[in-house]
């Protein structure tokens, strides 16, 4: 039904996932800004904290104040590093995710320390959890919500190879069952060098090694080698035709900023999606960096600024493109981190606060409940290390629903959500 719904559908989706890899420091990404609560995340990092004067420009004025378990309004603002962010989010265009990560049910503390309930695997381990959030499941696993989500949209697409696109490499959460994640670089997509210019000069040296990369074989493997190669010179073609005639985006990205060369190719891709018939698109970017056991104030506000830079500048050419309500776009890590330093550094968390950008986002609002600022306090198991209070599958969930997924494509997309009731599954920032 999903499948047929998006064929038919006359509109244009895309998600845009942000990995940002090694786990982000919740701590000083958003950060307590009423008196009481900053007073006691100063006084868990004394050496890392923000000095609270920085952080008048970067205040949060959300709709509705969050308020936390213990019924106390709270406040937070952005790291100073992401000011570029802070108009998005007061033109309703932006919404704060709070708690999020890894879970396989709803989970308490109590259930936690008495593990009485299943637990994702390997916790705070960086390989498993980045597949975990990526896929539901621990390294090894062979595909992604995203590239599941990509399974029930890409027969609505004229060329489904574009169904799921990554700009970064590789990554378990664009592979589908079906569908296959597309790698492209920066500048476009990644062609056969040989069969872009003659071969040693001579443009029948060229013919016969097209001849000898695509014809037919009687071997079962060579002859999916084969397929392979046959549909990348295909998309190769397409894109390259769909790139050179797409709109000029005059939207300033921030250079050296490989996160922002990524969006940009995002965007560029997007401008050409009535070219290239897509209705329904799934991307991937990402950035490294973020496992700052050590030198977290000096490496952690070049990384945010980076980031904030790429996001703001990717938002604002979508509104260029005139495609923002139809662009989502998410940020994603292996978790949060320990609110408690280690001199001058952070260890693995699980938790974390991420953001959700779009003009289709329900924007100045926080979703979820603001954890209480301790140690081994009522929401962490230790060095305000959070238990998460929503769920990666609710996120992803709330993501897919505004694609067009069903419920019951969902409860497939996503093995963890049937855990959760009906009413919390969509969380409602889109």
């Amino acid at each position: 039904m999903s499948e047929a719904s998006a064929a038919g559908a006359t509109d244009y989706k895309a998600i845009v996932c942000v990995f940002l890899y090694g786990g982000n420091d919740y701590g000083n990404t958003l950060i307590p800004y009423d008196t009481a609560n900053y007073n006691l995340y100063n006084s868990m990092r004394p050496t890392m904290a923000y000095a609270q004067s920085a952080l008048t420009g970067t205040v949060l004025n959300p709709l509705t104040a969050p308020v936390d378990s213990a019924g106390v309004s709270r406040q937070f603002a952005l790291a100073p590093e992401l000011a570029p962010l802070l108009p998005i989010f007061n033109a309703k265009k932006m919404g704060v995710i709070l708690n999020v990560g890894t879970l396989v049910q709803p989970t308490t503390k109590t259930q936690y320390t008495n593990k009485s309930v299943p637990l994702p695997p390997r916790l705070f381990s960086h390989n498993d959890q980045q597949s975990v959030w990526q896929s539901s499941s621990p390294e090894g696993a062979i595909s992604g919500w995203g590239g599941r989500m990509g399974d029930l949209f890409q027969s609505g697409n004229t060329n489904s190879t574009f169904s799921c696109v990554n700009v970064s490499g590789n990554a378990v959460f664009l592979s589908g069952k079906s569908a296959v994640q597309y790698q492209v670089s920066t500048s476009g997509s990644v062609p056969y060098n040989g069969l872009q210019r003659p071969l040693f000069g001579s443009a029948n040296a060229t013919a016969a090694l097209q001849t000898l990369l695509t014809q037919p074989s009687s071997h079962l493997l060579e002859n999916e080698y084969i397929r392979v190669i046959n549909r990348a010179i295909s998309a190769n073609t397409v894109l390259t035709g769909a790139l050179a005639t797409a709109p000029t985006i005059n939207t300033v990205f921030p250079t050296n900023n490989n996160l922002g060369d990524q969006l940009k190719m995002v965007a560029r891709m997007i401008s050409t999606a009535s070219t290239i018939g897509a209705k329904r698109q799934v991307f991937f970017v990402s950035m490294g960096g973020f496992d700052t056991h050590d030198g977290l104030v000096t490496v952690h506000p070049g990384l945010l600024t980076n980031v904030s830079n790429a996001l703001a500048a990717f938002y604002n050419a979508t509104v260029e493109l005139g495609v923002d309500s139809n662009v989502t776009t998410f940020t994603a890590s292996d978790f949060g981190r320990t609110l408690s330093g280690n001199n001058d550094g952070s260890d693995h968390g699980w938790g974390s606060m991420h953001f959700v950008l779009g003009g289709a986002v329900n924007g100045q609002k926080f979703y979820g409940t603001p954890p209480i600022v301790a140690n081994n306090g009522p929401d962490d198991v230790g060095q305000g290390r959070l238990i998460p209070t929503t769920s990666v599958d609710q996120y992803a969930a709330t993501l897919g629903k505004w694609m067009g997924a069903s419920d019951t494509d969902l409860l497939s997309l996503l093995p963890n959500l049937a855990n959760y009731n009906a009413s919390t599954r969509n969380l409602g920032f889109v």
